[in-house]
């Protein structure tokens, strides 16, 4: 039989602190999707000026503002950035811990140095490439700049609880190295892929700076950039800008719903040392 918790006063005040603190990180996005449904052209909410059977701002936004279009845009860069970083941070993540080579542990500390450099700086370099290369406003441009040495840290990090006696026994069977590594490895991490894709879809998802920069055709402007336009230089539909903002968040909080438990398992396990 499970033993009845005993509710002291210090566990009723951390319960408190703790709702205290769900509600100021909730109330943000309550005052979202409550602004979504007024014409309001300040910050100041007014209840009176809410009419929750008015779906005018949401139908302005899918219909009129070329947000469609910036939705898919979205959603292929997130989705590919998703695709390549789990595959090309698992393949390298691999190498690094199960294929010990001379220098191995110096070039991932070289490698891991990268992740200190501020995007910011490496900017402007990245877009003289790619403009030089005739890459501007193409999906390649949206979705290299994704891939960095985080995901290898992480996914290394995770490999290392890989037994390496149970790959030598799939060498000793006969099995290839590309299926030890697509059917033994692959299985075993897939918590730590889910984190990585968490990560990845946050960061491709929120991305404004670089979509900003290196688009200059309005069809290939992502969500955030999308979200940008709804200000005019004269006057500014608050709602409709958190009418754009709630239809934006829905995506990222869905799949973080489903995949919360993996997610959350990957980062727990990611610091273990096998």
């Amino acid at each position: 039989m499970k033993k009845k918790q005993k509710w002291t006063v210090f566990s009723i005040l951390g319960v408190l602190i703790l709702l205290v603190f769900a509600a100021i990180c909730i109330a943000p996005f309550i005052y979202m999707v409550i602004m979504s449904f007024t014409q309001s052209t300040t910050l100041m909410l007014h209840w009176s000026d809410i009419n929750f059977g008015d779906f005018t701002n949401f139908n302005y936004v899918l219909k009129k503002t070329g947000f469609i279009r910036a939705l898919t845009n979205s959603v292929i860069v997130v989705f590919c950035s998703c695709l390549f970083n789990c595959i090309i941070a698992s393949m390298a993540a691999y190498g690094f811990a199960k294929k010990k080579f001379p220098g191995s542990k110096a070039i991932f500390r070289i490698y891991l140095l990268t992740l200190m450099i501020p995007g910011q700086v490496t900017m402007i370099p990245v877009f003289i490439m790619m403009n030089k290369a005739g890459l501007t406003n193409t999906y390649f441009a949206l979705i290299v700049v994704i891939l960095n040495a985080f995901g290898v840290f992480l996914i290394r990090q995770f490999m290392d609880t890989v037994p390496d006696e149970l790959l030598e026994a799939a060498k000793v069977d006969g099995c290839p190295e590309y299926r030890i590594f697509i059917q033994i490895v692959i299985p075993l991490i897939k918590p730590v892929l889910i984190s990585l894709v968490v990560f990845t879809f946050v960061t491709s998802w929120n991305d404004f700076l670089w979509p900003l920069v290196s688009t200059s055709n309005s069809d290939m402007y992502t969500l955030t950039v999308a979200l940008s336009l709804l200000k005019t230089q004269y006057q500014t539909n608050y709602g409709l800008i958190m009418a754009g903002a709630t239809v934006s968040f829905l995506f990222p909080f869905i799949m973080y719903v489903f995949l919360q438990k993996q997610f959350v398992e990957g980062i727990a396990l990611s610091g273990i040392k096998g």
